[in-house]
Formats: C-alpha cells, sequence, structure tokens
C-alpha cells in the first residue's frame, strides 16, 4: 500500500513569514527562523499517525540574487536540528520568469517528491498559506488546507478547508481518518 503524505509549504507554515504590503516573505537569515507556535506537536502528530511529512518551498530570492542557495539549506538544516521530523525538503530555486516545471502553483514539486517515496497523491495533503501552494496541490490531486492569513493576494482555486495553524490543520486531517 503506498504511503500517504503531507505536503508543507516552508514560510507562513513551519516557520513565521515576515508581512510586507499584506504579502509574505522568508526570513532573510537564519537568525530570523522563528518555529511558528505548535508546529512541533502538530508534525509529531502526523507523523506518529504514519503521514510522510515533505517540505515543498519556492524560495525565488535566491534566483532574484537577494538570498543564497546555502542560507536555505542552512534553515533547513536547523528545523531538523530543532527536532522537526520532516522527511524530506524540496525547493525552487527558480523565478516566475524561469518557467520552470518545480515552481508552484505547478505540482512538479509534489510529483517529484512523491516519486522518491512511493507517494499516494490522491491520499496526501497540501498544507500552505497561499494561493499557489493551494493551487499546487489541487493540480496534483491531494486534499488542500490553508492556514488563512488573510493576505492581500486573491485565491485562485478554493481550499477544501480553511485554518489558523498548523496544528489546526492536523486535527483536520487526522480527523478525517478516522473511520
Amino acid at each position: 500500500m503506498r504511503r500517504r503524505a503531507v505536503f508543507l509549504d516552508r514560510d507562513g507554515v513551519l516557520n513565521r513569514a515576515f508581512v510586507r504590503d499584506g504579502r509574505p516573505h522568508p526570513p532573510a537569515s537564519l537568525a530570523e527562523l522563528t518555529v511558528l507556535p505548535g508546529v512541533p506537536a502538530a508534525l509529531a502528530r502526523l507523523s506518529a499517525a504514519g503521514f510522510r511529512l515533505h517540505v515543498v518551498t519556492n524560495q525565488p530570492d535566491v534566483a532574484r540574487g537577494t538570498q543564497t542557495r546555502e542560507t536555505v539549506e542552512a534553515m533547513h538544516a536547523e528545523l531538523v536540528a530543532r527536532g522537526l521530523p520532516l522527511d524530506g525538503f524540496h525547493v525552487c530555486y527558480h523565478d516566475d520568469a524561469d518557467a520552470c516545471e518545480c515552481r508552484k502553483p505547478k505540482a512538479g514539486l509534489l510529483v517529484s517528491a512523491a516519486a522518491s517515496e512511493d507517494l499516494d497523491l490522491a491520499g496526501s495533503f497540501m498544507v500552505g498559506d497561499r494561493w499557489r501552494d493551494i493551487e499546487a496541490g489541487r493540480r496534483a490531486g491531494c486534499t488542500t488546507v490553508l492556514v488563512d492569513y488573510a493576505y492581500a493576494e486573491s485565491l485562485t482555486i478554493q481550499p477544501d478547508i480553511r485554518v489558523r495553524s498548523l496544528a489546526e490543520a492536523a486535527d483536520w486531517i487526522l480527523s478525517s481518518m478516522a473511520p
């Protein structure tokens, strides 16, 4: 039987995003990386329930020259060092103009992650805080969960559910498994 996963956007889901002009931005440095309240416990519960936990994140600031790949990778290493039970990191370092297949809202990151572990996309969930996450999850065939911060951007597609935190998302995901 193929395993199920919870695909997680990074900024705004696992760690604090910095909101400027109504839009979220990633931490600029390792020192700014702050894990959101309730995230470690929510991830532990999802992992204990048998879900594989994969981070799928756009990091276009690398292509834009305002962030380095090394800093992004250091942040991921720090999340693991803090004990978050994450099974993989899948990163798009491109910007929209690159027209790659991995940049959300395309489903490339999720499809690639699923292929690497033979994951069941239809039985999996995508948790994100932006329209790009929800659209990528839907394109991959996942159930979508929006951590809704009421950013100043429109959704292109409605999520299956809106929540206020990863902890609330985990509650909903785990309750959806109940017989």
